[in-house]
């Protein structure tokens, strides 16, 4: 198997030329197009051979385990809280700490300690804007300040605001403070 490859070279052949001995015509009508061998980088394989070679040798041997063992547990599965850490949890919740806070101390999802809290009787502290918090908020997005900055200095997320501003009415703005259509 020859290793080259073809470049096409476009020039129009000369009346006369075509079909010389040594030139391979492709082409219709008065346009052709001579095939010329062109040396490149497959033309001698030696070099790359060897390159492979030593790259083969690298790879981890196939008889052992394919993955390392997983420390850890597996992405979803379900974290199981001894008792204590369960009555930690609770009696930081109702000292003030907020889900979150939980949350992050723990290396839980919110939603684990939401359900821990429920699953035990704790009773959940609301933790939305008051109609006095949602006046402010509404006169700051007036003013022009992000969801973000609203929810920040309101101490809650800006969907949060975003929900309570749209259930005032009140149209709202893209990221570029363009009404939003």
């Amino acid at each position: 198997m020859s290793a080259h490859r073809e470049q096409r070279v476009g020039c129009p052949v000369p009346h006369g030329h075509q079909g010389r001995p040594g030139n391979d015509l492709v082409g219709v009508g008065s346009h052709y197009r001579t095939l010329v061998e062109v040396p490149g980088a497959y033309y001698n394989t030696k070099h790359q051979v060897s390159e492979l070679e030593s790259l083969l040798r690298e790879l981890p041997d196939v008889s052992g385990p394919l993955r390392p063992a997983r420390r850890g547990r597996l992405p979803g599965s379900a974290r199981q809280f001894d008792s204590q850490q369960v009555q930690e949890l609770i009696s930081g919740y109702v000292a003030g700490a907020t889900v979150y806070q939980l949350s992050e101390l723990f290396g839980v999802d919110r939603r684990t300690v939401s359900a821990l809290l429920h699953r035990h009787g704790v009773p959940m502290r609301r933790r939305g804007l008051s109609p006095d918090q949602v006046d402010d908020a509404i006169r700051l997005y007036k003013s022009c300040w992000s969801l973000a900055r609203i929810g920040e200095h309101l101490n809650v997320d800006p969907t949060t605001v975003l929900t309570r501003l749209r259930e005032r009415g009140i149209p709202t703005r893209d990221t570029h403070r363009r009404p939003r259509s």
